[in-house]
């Protein structure tokens, strides 16, 4: 049951919300709770950002450094300071003009040590199907006998040392409930008697019997496709809301969901039409979020792939993919996506395979896996009147026609069928491609990115200008990202990888007995730089790389001898030579000025305002450095010194321009340059009021002579830099690029009045 939390007038007197200027990610953890964050408030004020975007605040697993493990929807989590903390932290935020968003979590829960801290399993685990909690979790109890299935023991039931204590089964530090008149039975009948089967961790391969948060069997799926599990579920979050403690709300994992739209449509009505709602989607390059969803957008990973793309030199990156086939022997793109599918569809994911297989029957069965495989998108969802046209034809291919009809037909006709194939194929695009495609395949790393394409991974600025006037049209409120804690690099990271595309000489035969390990040590390096603790942050980083692709070892089949020589690869840190390091200086503050000026809702992750280099989780959620003496200084007017403050400077003038003055922040214009080197660079008006413009493949431009005589008509008026620091002077007509962008490899300019 939610814990009401008593309203005073002051929390309850924001007007209808508005669409954020801008959102600030924070990474809440024990290690900073709110109390944390509150002080970090008249920082992110100062900044320009309207919103604080906060990452779970729910009763978690103790200790979690993330918050997605939640144990109680009906608390605040105390280690964060409990509800007065949250409370007091949105006080603050609002005394500074700021509003909260929160991420919630509706998928999953955890299935946590103690596993009485998730009260509503436990008592399921207790009292069965005929338990009121048996409703909320995804548990196909035909499937295991009457049993739970719980992989929670170190090895084979009869090797491990279980014992009744009382009312309760113990396992080292777990304890699990036991089922009512069972508490005096020898152990090999009291365990058959129970509504759960403890087993051997490896049997959640193929022997799992409810729905997981993709292969994690910690994490057990939610039915919010249940009113009463919805109602349970989100009245603390929607009571956070109506008090105005938080005026959006960020979903995770939408796909998870049965039925997404439905969802949608449920807590829209709950949350009321003012909350500002982003869904956590992974949109494929020609996929569009569905029009009926009623939701402000994406959070942002579409815009991410378009960022990097227009700074990725497509002839470049074609000759990266060369060299890595040459030097690894490994096959390409597609051939990898397709293996990779092929591997966790029937491993990691055999029993959610399995569970399909069943309902489908052992005569549609072979088709159910290859219509998986081939599915091109994340997900179908219930109301599209057909499945994908050819996944259809490219799994009849090899199940036969007759088969696949079959599927369809079930696809079409049945819902509870259509909702966990939907479910299973969210599951397997996320685990084969973000957690395992994406680490094998490696030519060019800065493209294996959450909503990236590694096979197509460079956006041309026609490609690039007809996303941005899409977005402005269908979703102008939606988010937009560049980094996150989900990211495998910073966008700060793949500024400087993605310099590679236009010197793909530097990644010729990169020495090593594992020629893949050594690709990629050598560009996650340069990508990272020489930066406080190099080599551990790398030795770290590369250990999980070889985990994932699974190519010589795995997170569940280490081979130890392998592992112990992964750190050789990350010897000492290495730095992009001079002429390089001048084209990811103009990659970094290029996709720092298109994110914050293109349409939509830009997010500036922990620390990104100024230069971040993070790899992978956990080193993307290390604490935060909040650049507060920099931003006082280039407040004073200090010039920026070096790119990092370069940066941070970009980002404060934009990002107070969105919060004063937001109606420059509306419509999309394409200016084109004219000249020998027009294809280098990308500039829009928006309003039209402001105008930006940002130098793309500057090595390339370098190396063939520069702007020379290229030139950019300017829309009428006169046009003047903000007050950032940039040289000031007044533009009209049209100006010559040498001369606009001499300082700096951007520009940002503002029509008189």
């Amino acid at each position: 049951m939610s814990q009401p939390h008593s309203t005073t007038e002051s929390e309850s007197d924001l007007p209808a919300s508005v669409t954020p200027a801008s959102t600030y990610r924070l990474q809440l953890r024990p290690e900073f709770p709110f109390a944390a964050a509150e002080a970090a408030v008249p920082h992110l004020a100062s900044l320009g950002v309207s919103h604080v975007h906060l990452s779970p605040v729910l009763e978690a697993v103790p200790g979690s450094a993330h918050g997605y493990d939640v144990t109680d929807h009906s608390r605040v989590r105390a280690e964060l300071g409990g509800e007065p903390g949250l409370r007091s932290l949105a006080a603050a935020a609002r005394a500074h003009g700021l509003g909260l968003v929160l991420d919630i979590v509706p998928n999953h829960m955890a299935v946590p040590t103690p596993l009485r801290l998730n009260r509503p399993l436990w008592e399921v685990l207790r009292d069965g199907p005929g338990s009121p909690y048996a409703r909320w979790f995804d548990i196909d109890w035909e499937a295991g006998g009457g049993q739970v299935l719980l992989p929670v023991l170190a090895g084979p039931v009869e090797s491990c040392d279980l014992r009744a204590d009382g009312e309760v089964l113990r396992y080292g530090e777990q304890e699990f409930p036991l089922r009512e008149g069972t508490a005096g039975m020898a152990l090999p009948e009291l365990l058959a008697a129970q509504w759960y089967r403890p087993a051997w961790w490896r049997e959640a391969r193929t022997g799992l019997n409810y729905r997981r948060f993709f292969t994690i069997s910690d994490l057990i799926g939610v039915r919010v496709e249940d009113p009463e599990v919805f109602t349970a579920t989100h009245a603390k979050v929607l009571e956070l809301v109506r008090d105005g403690v938080a005026q959006g709300l960020r979903i995770d994992h939408v796909d998870g969901l049965a039925d997404p739209e439905e969802y949608l449509r449920r807590l829209r009505a709950a949350a009321g039409d003012g909350c500002w709602v982003v869904v956590e989607k992974i949109l494929a390059r020609h996929e569009r979020l569905p029009s009926t969803w009623p939701v402000a957008g994406t959070t942002g990973y579409d815009a991410l792939h378009r960022v990097d793309g227009v700074f990725t030199d497509p002839a470049g990156a074609a000759d990266l993919a060369d060299r890595y086939a040459k030097s690894t022997g490994l096959p390409p793109w597609a051939q990898t996506a397709r293996a990779c599918a092929r591997e966790v569809l029937t491993g990691d994911l055999a029993a959610e395979l399995r569970t399909l297989e069943r309902l489908a029957g052992p005569e549609l069965a072979h088709a159910v896996q290859e219509l998986l495989i081939a599915y091109p998108v994340y997900r179908p969802y219930p109301g599209e009147p057909e499945p994908d046209p050819q996944a259809l034809e490219q799994a009849a291919a090899l199940a036969g026609p007759d088969a696949v009809a079959g599927v369809r037909e079930l696809l079409l006709r049945d819902p509870a069928f259509a909702a966990r194939f939907a479910q299973t194929s969210a599951a397997l695009r996320a685990k084969s491609l973000e957690d395992r495609a994406f680490y094998r395949y490696a030519p060019l790393l800065s493209a294996t990115e959450v909503g990236g394409a590694p096979g197509q991974p460079a956006v041309s600025a026609a490609e690039f200008h007809a996303y941005c006037a899409a977005l402005e049209r269908d979703w102008p409120a939606a988010g937009t990202v560049l980094s996150t804690h989900d990211t495998k690099r910073s966008a700060d990271v793949r500024a400087r990888i993605a310099a590679l595309s236009q010197a793909p000489e530097l990644m010729d035969a990169p020495a090593g007995p594992d020629p893949h390990l050594a690709w990629v040590a050598r560009q996650t390096a340069l990508g990272l730089g020489p930066v406080p603790d190099a080599v551990p942050r790398l030795t770290q980083a590369l250990l999980k790389s070889v985990r994932e692709a699974a190519l010589r070892t795995s997170w569940t089949d280490r081979d130890e001898d392998y592992e112990a020589g992964v750190p050789a690869y990350a010897r000492a840190p290495l730095d992009l030579p001079p002429e390089l390091a001048q084209a990811a200086r103009a990659n970094l503050l290029g996709m720092t000025v298109l994110h914050l000026a293109m349409p939509g809702v830009p997010e500036v992750y922990q620390g990104a305002e100024t230069e971040h280099r993070a790899l992978v989780d956990p080193d993307n959620r290390r604490p935060a450095h909040f650049p507060r003496r920099e931003l006082a200084r280039l407040d004073a007017g200090a010039a920026p010194d070096g790119p990092a403050e370069e940066k941070l400077a970009l980002t404060a003038g934009l990002l107070r321009l969105r919060r004063d003055r937001p109606e420059l922040f509306r419509g999309y214009t394409p200016v084109r340059a004219r000249g020998p080197a027009a294809d280098h660079l990308v500039a829009f008006t928006r309003a039209p009021g402001l105008l930006v413009a940002a130098t793309r493949l500057s090595h390339r431009l370098a190396g063939a002579g520069g702007w020379r005589d290229t030139v950019l008509p300017l829309p009428p008026g006169r046009w003047t830099p903000p007050e950032d620091g940039s040289p000031h002077r007044s533009y009209e007509g049209r100006t010559l690029l040498s001369e606009l962008l001499a300082a700096r490899p951007v520009a940002v300019l503002l029509r008189e009045e």
